[in-house]
């Protein structure tokens, strides 16, 4: 019987990117398999170790009763759980549905709906259980996924900068897109963790990795009404990937 810590990867309403990103370690992962058992990972092999798990990586938003019920056991089976991407910290892009009727919706698009069986929203794990630690991103950024892990299997906090994507703007040498072309940009108020991808291609950030810690999200509001966004448009800035995160929810509704 294997002494290794058991790591469990789950999978709620999401895309399968951020697990993507874990596959994509490629050489990583072969290091962290020999430091881990990987018990359970649908996306990577269908064999699978009954549980209690040292470490789980969720992600996914929860957006079904059924999907309630199922974190609670995985949380219950699990030493400590760390969700991953921006549907599991932040509900998602599928999070738009919280704005709107979601039985109107249903009733559009399903020629049957009263066989859909959904919740009214899609909402981060942390709505439904304890959670241990959240890496944001859409998808995430895999060597940060990769001290994450790291650090739970060595009992130490992990070292993910809380910088904004600004500063990695600055690290990688580019020109400010507000500054020197007037183009809205989240970055100010987005955390760090992308490289500042989009910025370096003169387009503004679209916010992919939620909200940094203290995000001052109506000084960059009045910003962006300066360069002459309207506030349907800045409503809609807020509200994409990670639009149901606190701060970026709480801006957009300001614009309504």
């Amino acid at each position: 019987m294997s002494t290794q810590p058991k790591l469990a990867v789950w999978k709620f309403a999401s895309c399968d990117g951020c697990q993507l990103s874990l596959l994509d370690c490629e050489d990583e992962i072969l290091a962290v398999s020999d430091a881990v058992q990987i018990a359970n990972f649908a996306e990577a092999t269908r064999h699978v170790e009954p549980g209690p798990y040292d470490l789980s990586l969720v992600e996914g938003s929860i957006t079904t009763p059924h999907d309630a019920e199922r974190i609670r056991e995985v949380r219950a089976q699990s030493r400590h759980l760390i969700t991953i991407g921006a549907c599991a910290t932040a509900g998602g892009i599928q999070a738009l549905r919280n704005y709107r009727d979601v039985s109107e919706m249903a009733s559009v698009v399903y020629a049957s709906p009263q066989y859909i069986d959904t919740l009214a929203t899609s909402t981060p794990v942390s709505d439904h259980v304890k959670v241990d630690f959240e890496l944001r991103g859409c998808p995430i950024n895999k060597h940060q996924l990769l001290e994450v892990i790291l650090a739970f299997l060595h009992r130490r906090k992990p070292v993910v900068s809380s910088e904004s994507v600004c500063v990695e703007c600055k690290l990688r040498g580019n020109i400010c897109v507000m500054t020197a072309h007037g183009t809205p940009c989240l970055g100010p108020v987005t955390h760090a963790g992308c490289g500042a991808i989009c910025p370096a291609y003169n387009r503004g950030c679209y916010g992919c990795f939620g909200p940094k810690e203290t995000p001052n999200t109506a000084a960059l509001a009045a910003q962006w009404k300066t360069l002459g966004a309207s506030s349907g448009e800045i409503l809609r800035a807020f509200r994409s990937f990670n639009g149901y995160a606190d701060a970026f929810r709480e801006e957009s509704l300001k614009h309504e």
